[in-house]
């Protein structure tokens, strides 16, 4: 915005400059020439034509920042516009044992960005019983991670969800994204010990979470390293900056192990590990989580669903395939 503004004030400052050496200019060829005005007068009168030059300079200053300024507010306009998500209700609760098991079954799902945007999911149907693994596959901007977002109603829907029997469009947002785990492909971490991000509300002790680091691959990434292992007790920078992108990778598996949702969502979690410590980490998840969750995995490397019980493909309509 500074650059802009300063832009404008240029532009300003030259036309106006060019405006007020011709106007001057003009009335003093029209002062001298008129023999009935004394030089005192005409003197006085060019002194306010230079003034007048300077203080137009300084209005056409302040429209301009005034300009500028209004771009700031028509975003903040369009913020304070755009639809809020519905309010919890009682209604939204589900019940006190939901959920038991990770099963979801979709019917007729479609979903878009915007409401009068295009679809980017169209009638998608599949079934899949609580303790499956299941790998979506695809080429980028196939609808992969939008069928993510679709199951936390985090864009438009259409059609029907049931986890573990319940419409999740009949829950609460809230009580819906705190039942099912995510884990993006460059997770964010907080300022803090690695204790504190796998925890962060301090609910469980030492054992869970050193049982957790294992089972989500950090001692086989660590194995090469000869110095900078991570502990409970490693200091994390803020957005885990002081970390690469695998390790931080390592401890977002690590957190979703420890929550032990029924659901839980790996979204290119294991991009930026290598081969070796990727195919580890499978079978790993497989015993260090509950039995009954229900693991989506999105995917480019196809090792990484090898394992998997049920293949979702977008270029099949998103029909499993066993």
């Amino acid at each position: 915005m500074s650059r802009t503004f300063a832009n404008l004030n240029r532009l300003a400052i030259i036309r106006l400059d060019l405006l007020g050496a011709f106007f001057t200019t003009s009335l003093a060829y029209y002062l001298v020439y008129l023999k009935s005005v004394s030089s005192s007068n005409i003197g006085f009168s060019l002194n306010m034509a230079l003034g007048f030059s300077g203080s137009l300079l300084g209005w056409t200053r302040l429209w301009n920042q005034f300009e500028v300024q209004s771009n700031s507010l028509e975003r903040i306009k369009q913020y304070v516009e755009i639809d809020h998500e519905p309010k919890p209700t009682a209604s939204g609760v589900p019940p006190a044992y939901w959920p038991a098991s990770g099963s979801i079954g979709v019917r007729n799902l479609s979903a878009k960005y915007s409401v009068d945007g295009p679809k980017v999911l169209h009638d998608i149907s599949f079934q899949v019983k609580y303790g499956d693994r299941v790998g979506i596959v695809g080429r980028t901007g196939s609808g992969k991670s939008s069928l993510t977002l679709a199951l936390l109603r985090c864009i438009f829907t259409e059609g029907t969800v049931h986890y573990d029997g319940v419409p999740t469009s009949s829950l609460n947002l809230d009580v819906l994204r705190a039942n099912v785990t995510i884990t993006p492909q460059i997770p964010e971490l907080l300022t803090g010990s690695l204790r504190a991000n796998l925890d962060i509300l301090g609910q469980y002790d030492d054992a869970v979470l050193n049982d957790a680091l294992p089972a989500a691959g950090l001692t086989a990434l660590q194995e090469e390293m000869e110095e900078g292992k991570l502990t409970l007790d490693t200091e994390i920078s803020a957005g885990g900056n002081n970390l690469s992108v695998g390790q931080r990778q390592i401890i977002a598996l690590a957190r979703a192990i420890v929550r032990r949702s029924k659901l839980l969502i790996l979204d290119e979690a294991t991009s930026a590990i290598d081969y070796k410590t990727g195919a580890g980490i499978q079978p790993s998840l497989r015993t260090g989580l509950p039995p009954d969750t229900t693991v989506f995995t999105v995917a480019h490397r196809l090792h990484s669903i090898m394992d998997a019980d049920k293949i979702i493909s977008p270029n099949r309509h998103l029909e499993p395939i066993n």
